[in-house]
């Protein structure tokens, strides 16, 4: 059995950011808080907690001792998460994911010229709550084209931007339509300005850029091992994308939720994950089939 794992997965440079300044400051601290999972993988997160770091949520500040430091992961928070933490004395560790800090900036520029801020992502996702707070919540977002063309006052200004994890494809095919539809031209108190569409491509690149990776990979291999957590937005694209080139691909989060029939007469294999699933991770898996295999 030949097992292979994809040169090009692991930690995204955000990720591996957060987790950075995470390891940093419990070297020095033997307790640390993060809101929300510092990650959307499990395992990772249970190696975190070991070392001090607990997960909570921005209801728990209250709570928390006095001078409290909590870490903001790499998908940013929004204002009301900073407002809160100076009402209770909270000092944070800012670990939001330069890309994501970008988008936050960009769409508060537009908010301030009172453009229809549109956002192609998942509403409920961490990202997206602090996307929409830096609107007060008017921004509309979406998952597909179908239900852009049902939200969007196309007579408004508009700006479209995505979650930085999405499918670059279903972003291109909005912001098309998009385009065709929505007014160019605005009428304002005093003049008439032709407002061109805008749509800021913010899918994160290392994201994007993988793809055609991954693909390559997924056919060079008999089956794909594909590890991320079940919470990982990353995650669930990645492994359609992997799914599309090769049917013999299966979702695990970690090395227990490996079935080895799997591996009938299969010869190769191919070891992958999101840009949340670390190396470590990905070589255990490879080890365990190694092991199972190469006796």
């Amino acid at each position: 059995m030949k097992v292979n794992i994809d040169k090009s997965a692991g930690f995204c440079w955000g990720v591996v950011r957060a987790i950075d300044f995470a390891e940093n400051e419990l070297k020095s601290t033997p307790k640390m808080y993060c809101i929300g999972d510092v990650i959307h993988n499990a395992v990772e997160v249970e190696r975190l907690r070991k070392l001090g770091l607990e997960t909570i949520s921005v209801d728990d500040f209250e709570q928390l001792p006095p001078n409290s430091r909590v870490l903001i992961r790499a998908h940013g928070e929004p204002p009301s998460t900073y407002e809160k933490a100076l009402k209770y004395g909270i000092e944070l560790v800012d670990a939001t994911c330069p890309v994501v800090t970008k988008v936050q900036e960009r769409i508060r520029k537009f908010v301030d010229k009172d453009y229809q801020v549109v956002i192609y992502g998942k509403k409920d996702h961490a990202e997206v709550i602090g996307l929409r707070g830096v609107t007060k919540d008017t921004a509309i977002v979406v998952l597909n084209l179908e239900e852009a063309l049902a939200k969007i006052d196309f007579k408004k200004p508009t700006v479209l931007f995505s979650q930085t994890t999405m499918n670059k494809d279903e972003f291109a095919k909005i912001a098309a339509s998009l385009k065709e539809k929505v007014n160019e031209l605005v009428i304002g108190s005093i003049e008439e300005v032709a407002v061109e569409f805008h749509a800021k491509d913010t899918i994160c690149g290392q994201v994007s850029g993988r793809e055609k990776k991954l693909r390559e990979f997924a056919r060079t291999n008999d089956i794909i091992v594909f590890s991320a957590g079940r919470k990982s937005s990353n995650g669930k694209v990645l492994y359609q994308i992997c799914k599309e080139e090769n049917h013999n691909t299966y979702f695990i989060e970690s090395v227990e939720e490996i079935e080895w029939s799997w591996f009938d007469e299969a010869e190769s294999v191919g070891i992958t994950g999101a840009t949340s699933t670390p190396q470590w991770v990905m070589n255990e898996i490879k080890r365990e089939i190694e092991k199972k295999f190469q006796r």
